[in-house]
């Protein structure tokens, strides 16, 4: 009999023993939340509010300065003196000065043709122009169609010289430090450059070298982007969104108030004085377009952007070449920034306004801070205040400051307004490969270095018919993105936890942003064409 009631009473001291064990542990867990989780949620979210502050400051003051000049009509010509070439009877086209155009490529078999060809097709002297063709292609059957096109325009009177080095040094900066050592460029007075898939207006040059050529101050004239592709699909469109506020205002508004902005590597004019005086192409980054426009204004050389004149590019439509280049636009200014800080704060050419503007406005607001508040609050921050309730995040932060920013954002590209909720999600998925890529250029690891060229596609309905016959084709396992598809699912965790026991009512974001992670995570976001 005592050894039945033992074993009777042996269930109940283990269940017993379990709720002990499962109460101890809820109560640890209520002193760690109440001790560490609350307060580090808290400082987080307020350091979080801190920089969208410093976004959202940063946003209204440049919108600000681009109302008021577009206000007061203050155009490039009215900045700056601008007087077309004419020509002379006595002297003739000698009183055009020399002008060298780089049109550096890598296995651009999609495009070539077009860059060249409208390269070639710019409105300037025959005898006062030279075309350089930087060509680094790996493929030698491109390189042999590459070279026939040059000779073919050579055929037909055109300046043009094929370019080609014995390895990849330094990428599109050594290329374009090579193309310089070259004597026919050494002659040159000016050098422009247009990256394979830009197709400029044959009246390109006589709308950019006078202000240059009357203006011995400017170093630079940037062109506008103008976007063939957009309407290809839902991505393209995302992207004109973003890079239609940059140029119009974050570009124009620093040509106005500093005359200075981050030159975009490609649709602008040089003047070769500046390059020499500012020590020439440098390659320590993924951003050499970006490092050159920096040293050179601390030289005291002053940009011009001139917004109403746009040169035809393409937008990356393959979400792959979209990563990497989002990866190397956003660890290459974070890296840059980590070489270039004291050298900027230490530079004596220059005044204190406008070594402020670079340190802190152009480089730690818009390329580090935008980032990791983008991600870190509507991704980190949101989520985690649906399981820790005490931490309130307040309305003007989740509500009405992000509401004036996007509406910013949104009014560059009024026609696709009604897109602006897609816009919303897609930008804080690109968020989170934008933060780390920005922490790998503020650290140096290990893809602080990458250069992956942007896959061009060429003709927008080809790219179409292309993606119909390979969609099938394409493996799963190269579609899945990992750490989206991760974060995709947490995030619905969140926005069911939210639905059942939440009471802020944050899952209706919650749910569209999961989507959003799950369906770039899944690969279904742009075009996917086999490579």
């Amino acid at each position: 009999m005592e050894k039945l009631s033992t074993m009777k009473l042996l269930p109940e001291l283990l269940v017993g023993a379990q709720y002990d064990i499962a109460g101890k542990s809820m109560l640890i867990w209520g002193q760690i939340r109440v001790s560490f989780v609350v307060p580090f949620l808290r400082v987080f979210m307020y350091i979080n509010l801190v920089m969208l502050i410093m976004l959202f400051t940063e946003k209204v003051y440049m919108a600000i300065v681009v109302a008021f000049n577009k206000l007061f009509g203050k155009t490039p010509e009215k900045r700056y003196k601008f007087e077309p070439f004419e020509d002379d009877v006595e002297l003739g086209s000698s009183v055009y000065p020399l002008v060298l155009v780089q049109v550096p490529m890598f296995n651009e078999k999609e495009v070539y043709q077009l860059s060249i060809g409208a390269a070639c097709g710019l409105s300037w002297p025959s005898d006062r122009i030279v075309i350089q063709v930087l060509d680094d292609s790996t493929d030698p059957l491109i390189k042999g169609m590459v070279e026939m096109e040059c000779e073919s325009w050579a055929s037909k009177g055109i300046n043009i010289h094929y370019q080609v080095r014995e390895n990849r040094k330094g990428y599109k900066a050594g290329a374009l430090k090579q193309g310089l050592k070259h004597d026919y460029a050494k002659q040159c007075e000016y050098v422009v450059i247009f990256d394979a898939d830009f197709q400029p207006e044959p009246d390109f040059l006589t709308q950019t070298i006078p202000f240059l050529h009357h203006n011995r101050q400017l170093g630079l004239v940037q062109a506008r982007w103008k976007f063939v592709n957009s309407n290809d699909c839902l991505m393209t469109r995302m992207q004109e969104m973003s890079l239609d506020y940059h140029f119009k205002v974050e570009q124009e508004s620093g040509s106005i108030s500093y005359a200075f902005f981050g030159f975009n590597g490609t649709a602008g004019v040089w003047r070769m004085a500046a390059i020499d005086e500012a020590g020439g192409w440098k390659d320590r980054t993924t951003v050499e377009d970006m490092d050159l426009a920096v040293r050179a204004s601390l030289k005291g050389w002053k940009f011009l952007y001139i917004g109403s004149l746009m040169v035809k590019s393409e937008l990356p439509s393959v979400l792959k070449a979209y990563r990497y280049q989002q990866h190397r636009w956003s660890c290459g200014p974070a890296n840059l920034f980590r070489k270039m800080v004291f050298e900027i704060m230490r530079n004596k050419k220059v005044t204190w306004w406008k070594k402020l503007y670079v340190v802190y406005s152009f480089f730690f607001v818009r390329k580090i801070i935008a980032h990791f508040v983008t991600f870190t609050l509507y991704c980190v921050v949101i989520p985690a205040t649906v399981f820790i309730p005490e931490v309130m995040i307040p309305s003007w932060g989740i509500i009405y400051i992000p509401t004036i920013i996007t509406l910013l954002n949104a009014v560059g590209t009024p026609r696709s307004f009604y897109l602006v909720v897609f816009w919303i999600v897609f930008e804080n998925v690109m968020s989170l490969h934008r933060t780390k890529a920005t922490f790998i250029g503020l650290f140096e690891t290990q893809r602080v270095n990458e250069w992956i060229v942007t896959e061009k596609q060429g003709n927008a309905s080809k790219v179409k018919t292309t993606t119909q016959q390979s969609q099938t084709r394409f493996k799963i396992s190269e579609r899945i993105l990992l750490l989206e598809l991760c974060v995709g699912i947490v995030l619905f965790g969140c926005a069911c936890y939210d639905l059942a026991y939440g009471k802020y009512h944050y899952f209706i974001y919650l749910y569209l942003q999961s989507i959003a992670f799950i369906t770039m995570g899944c690969g279904y976001f742009g075009h996917q064409v086999n490579s």
